[in-house]
């Protein structure tokens, strides 16, 4: 597998986002390995929350959030997903699969880092592989977050929304990463942090992975991950530990997903869930810091 890593000048001089860089090398499943970058903030002997972001972002998109999770005396751990951020990035479109993505984080996570009773929090790609983790080795999770995601198993779920940014990310001649989440925010990113978005990709050749994500996503029953991602739904609908909703009220791609957790999810049942207000998809961007409370608070109470 050919891959390439971001020079590391780019990462230089990122606006609040001082936290020191983590490295792990996995295996990349044809025989090499791949170097993943992740935070660590915190103490260790605490129990972790841990963060994960989606397509095109990285661990940056946390920034507003880890400082308040840390302050309040957790142990926050954010990755960078394979292709993403200060990760390696495979260079072909066809190394990237759903199944690899998932494998990739259970190695970091479990077999390097081997983190107990987690609570987790994801959001777009973050919960489509978390959830999948959570389903896989749900006894090593305390309590879940989610917001802006879901687990789709290619039987009409997608939103008109979805399809139309599949559509897109696959014909547009330009991906411009940063504008891309800027677009997907209420408020209006300012040009350093689309320059923060914009850092891991210096040219397409990064941009495999951002550009086949999309793609990976089951719309139809065809679609190889749609059986493991039902598999998953069967261990979620026993799933008894707390499960918070923080969906947003201004996201087309995941409109309506919480329904689906609330029936499917018996964690769900007697919790505040909370419709983020006046954010987008990428609520970390535009509710950051009431998002991390919002964590902070479901922690104590459960």
């Amino acid at each position: 597998m050919k891959t390439i890593r971001t020079p590391d000048y780019r990462f230089d001089n990122l606006r609040n986002y001082p936290f020191k860089p983590n490295y792990v090398e996995i295996n990349d499943a044809e025989g090499g390995v791949l170097r993943v970058h992740y935070l660590d903030e915190g103490p260790k002997d605490k129990e972790p929350i841990l963060l994960l972001h989606g397509e095109p972002s990285w661990s940056y998109l946390y920034r507003h959030m880890i400082p308040i999770l840390v302050e309040e005396g957790h142990r926050v751990v954010a990755p960078d997903l394979v292709g993403f951020g200060k990760s390696d990035k495979p260079v072909e479109q066809n190394d990237y699969s759903y199944s690899r993505h998932v494998e990739w984080m259970r190695e970091l996570l479990f077999d390097h880092l081997d983190l107990k009773n987690i609570t987790f929090f994801g959001q777009d790609w973050g919960g489509l592989i978390g959830l999948r983790l959570v389903a896989l080795k749900p006894e090593r999770y305390t309590r879940v977050v989610i917001g802006n995601t879901g687990l789709p198993t290619g039987k009409g779920e997608a939103t008109e929304a979805f399809i139309r940014w599949q559509k897109f990310s696959q014909t547009t001649p330009e991906f411009p990463i940063g504008n891309i989440i800027n677009a997907g925010c209420v408020r209006e990113l300012n040009p350093e942090e689309i320059h923060a978005y914009d850092a891991p990709f210096p040219s397409d050749e990064y941009k495999a992975g951002a550009r086949i994500f999309p793609t990976l996503v089951p719309t139809r029953e065809e679609d190889p991950a749609g059986k493991d991602n039902a598999d998953a739904w069967g261990t979620l609908s026993g799933f008894t530990k707390p499960f918070l909703l923080t969906f947003s009220d201004s996201d087309p791609i995941s409109e309506g997903g919480d329904v689906v957790f609330r029936a499917k999810v018996p964690g769900s049942n007697k919790q505040n869930h909370v419709t983020i207000q006046s954010a987008g998809h990428f609520l970390q961007e535009d509710k950051g810091p009431e998002l991390a409370e919002i964590i902070n608070e479901f922690i104590t109470n459960t």
